[in-house]
């Protein structure tokens, strides 16, 4: 290992560099972190040489994730010399020292208090906290218009490719009134969209028994419901992230056809076979999901479905992979991300039977692919005439990235306006779709 580049330290105000890695969810995570430091006085440093102390707040879920983690530390290691580690990959301590012993200290996820208590070690915060010192929505990694919201942590289901629940925790619902003023406080800010992100939203209030909880006086159920029709009062896009299949999401649909809420689901469905759903440990009834998105469509016509999907899962045949392509050829869904299965340490999934060969895994992740493009192909060109309400992303000299109720930022495609206007990102226009491919619609402004 190569010996740190001596860093520029800060003479008085310490500075702390800071890596995010992984999903939303981590990232509101190192946003909270964030607030933390800034409100106790700390200073971000834009680079590995002006930081007094790197943070690298890691993920673990997949392996190629793990690979991903263990490098930023080492480059952090690398660079600057003092580094802290916290995330899903510092729940396996030994990984981590094993491959880079020289870090400070390593925590696990949402360990706000021992991430502190290791900078604190190092370096002795500036001054007593002043909250004053931050923007009352704390600090934010995403661009000004948009924010995650997390409204819960951990999870209570099992699957069995999944070691969330160990590195995370069972399911923990934040009040609802917490969420409601923190979503508020955002909106004050200048942003324009909220995603709401959690393992699983439509277990929210499960693990509070739904009790009551109060904003602006009035008493309301924890209920994922009664959150987005809350949230739905707000002058924000709301958008939903991870929902299972389960009955209690038809109550959100009404709220969709309202406008309360985008018409947007973001429903992780895993597979099409009933056999490997049963060993993945997840809902095995892909007929009434297709009646339920059926049912859905009828109530709200403009509602966008996305979802993920496993192939090569252990023990899955041919037959059960064609199952899974006759079930993506009947739900029609409008945005799909598919990944062939990678073992994660510690899943019960790697005791499974049967393991499909690499080779396999990668010419079946090709087919479903070729197959959710032609889907996607067909269903963004019937978008082609429409006029659709674009929230701008990013202004650039010759075009301009927006995106419609339709896209998510960084995970689905976009709206793209050829041509210079004069236009910020947060603004929101009205465009006629003139054009699409397998991803992306291109519009221009309606000037009426």
């Amino acid at each position: 290992m190569p010996q740190p580049h001596p860093p520029e330290r800060s003479a008085q105000v310490p500075k702390i560099g800071f890596v995010s890695l992984g999903c939303p969810k981590a990232t509101v995570d190192s946003e909270r972190i964030l607030t933390q430091l800034r409100a106790e006085g700390y200073v971000m440093a834009s680079d590995y040489a002006q930081a007094d102390l790197v943070i690298v707040n890691t993920c673990g879920f997949i392996d190629a994730a793990v690979e991903e983690s263990l490098e930023a530390i080492g480059e952090a290691l690398s660079e600057n010399g003092r580094v802290v580690v916290t995330g899903c990959l510092g729940a396996r301590e030994e990984l981590i020292r094993g491959a880079h012993p020289r870090v400070l200290a390593v925590t696990g996820p949402q360990a706000l208090d021992a991430v502190m208590d290791a900078v604190h070690a190092q370096l002795p915060a500036p001054h007593d906290p002043f909250l004053s010192l931050v923007p009352p929505q704390g600090i934010k990694l995403t661009p000004r218009h948009y924010a995650y919201l997390k409204i819960s942590e951990g999870c209570n289901h099992r699957c069995s490719f999944c070691i969330i629940p160990s590195l995370r925790g069972d399911l923990r619902s934040r009040p609802i009134g917490e969420v409601l003023s923190e979503a508020e406080r955002l909106v004050e800010s200048g942003v324009r969209e909220i995603l709401l992100i959690a393992q699983d939203l439509s277990a929210y209030g499960l693990d509070l028994r739904y009790r009551p909880d109060f904003w602006k006086g009035r008493p309301l159920r924890t209920d994922l419901a009664t959150l987005a029709r809350s949230l739905g009062e707000l002058t924000a896009w709301i958008r939903l992230h991870y929902v299972y299949p389960y009955p209690q999401v038809d109550a959100l649909i009404p709220l969709m056809a309202e406008g309360l809420v985008l018409p947007y689901l973001d429903m992780p469905l895993q597979h099409g076979s009933e056999l490997v759903l049963r060993a993945m440990r997840r809902p095995a009834a892909a007929e009434r999901v297709l009646e339920r998105l059926a049912s859905w469509r009828a109530q709200c016509p403009e509602l966008v479905l996305r979802s993920t999907f496993i192939v090569g899962f252990p023990g899955e045949t041919e037959s059960e992979f064609e199952e899974l392509l006759d079930f993506i050829r009947a739900a029609e869904l409008d945005r799909v991300g598919c990944f062939a299965y990678s073992p994660v340490a510690g899943a019960a999934a790697n005791d499974l039977p049967d393991p499909v060969p690499e080779p396999v895994k990668a010419e079946r992740l090709a087919r479903f692919m070729a197959l959710q493009a032609q889907i996607s192909r067909a269903k963004l060109t019937r978008r082609v005439g429409q006029r659709l309400t674009v929230l701008v992303d990013e202004v650039g000299e010759d075009q301009v990235v927006a995106r419609s109720y339709g896209e998510a930022p960084e995970i689905d495609g976009v709206v793209i306006i050829p041509g210079a206007w004069e236009l910020d990102p947060g603004d929101f226009i009205e465009v006629e779709v003139t054009g699409s491919d397998d991803h992306d619609l291109w519009g221009r402004p309606v000037e009426d």
